[in-house]
């Protein structure tokens, strides 16, 4: 058995009895089912895990990532996620996370043929097309991509909440707030892009479905 395979097992089983001993209840109580307030749509960089980052114990959050933190109207990975934690687990919050420094953001403001992943980069390149005259008027490539990075994560809760499963919910008039954040790697640090979405109405007209 490799080395770092079989440090992960034990590492598990530390963490199971030092959780244990803390709280002998923990893992009856996460057996008998989840109901997280929270649906975490981030991405899939190893540096910014969900949980950790806010302070969250298990059960708390309901978890999607991706490269770039995306919403695809056409990923079934991600509508079936939002589906069920929308509609069976009935969480009150989506957030939206991005985080400085993400290559897959990176990778969009460059030309370079990376292979499958390049399909995927579109759906980001749309972004900074959309956004281009700001984004071009930034002479500081770093202040530049910080920017790219923040637009990359207000589109996709606008994006969020275009979605005929969110606005069912509205309909319904489920409770439902969808949020911002980017998340410095460098600070650790959660900023708030003050992009906030409690109803249909916040979109364009266009976007607004009638059930």
């Amino acid at each position: 058995m490799p080395d770092f395979y079989r440090k992960i097992i034990e590492n598990n089983k530390k963490w199971v009895e030092e959780t244990t001993l803390n709280d002998p209840q923990f893992f009856e109580r996460l057996a008998q089912g989840q109901q997280p307030p929270l649906l975490w749509i981030g991405c899939a960089d190893s540096r910014v895990p969900a949980n950790q980052i806010i302070g969250a114990q298990p059960g708390e959050v309901f978890v999607h990532r991706n490269i770039a933190n995306m919403v695809v109207h056409s990923d079934m990975n991600m509508l079936s996620v939002l589906d069920y934690a929308v509609n069976v687990l009935k969480v009150k919050h989506v957030i939206v996370c991005g985080h400085y420094g993400c290559g897959g953001v990176k990778a969009a403001m460059g030309n370079e043929s990376i292979g499958l992943i390049d399909n995927w980069i579109r759906h980001i390149k749309d972004v900074y097309r959309l956004h281009n005259r700001e984004l071009d008027a930034i002479e500081d490539k770093q202040e530049r991509f910080d920017r790219f990075v923040e637009l990359n994560v207000r589109e996709q809760v606008n994006d969020l909440a275009k979605t005929s499963i969110v606005q069912n919910a509205w309909n319904h008039d489920q409770p439902l707030f969808l949020h911002g954040v980017v998340y410095g790697v460098g600070s650790g640090i959660i900023q708030d892009l003050g992009v906030n979405i409690s109803n249909n109405s916040e979109l364009d007209e266009v976007y607004q479905l009638s059930f």
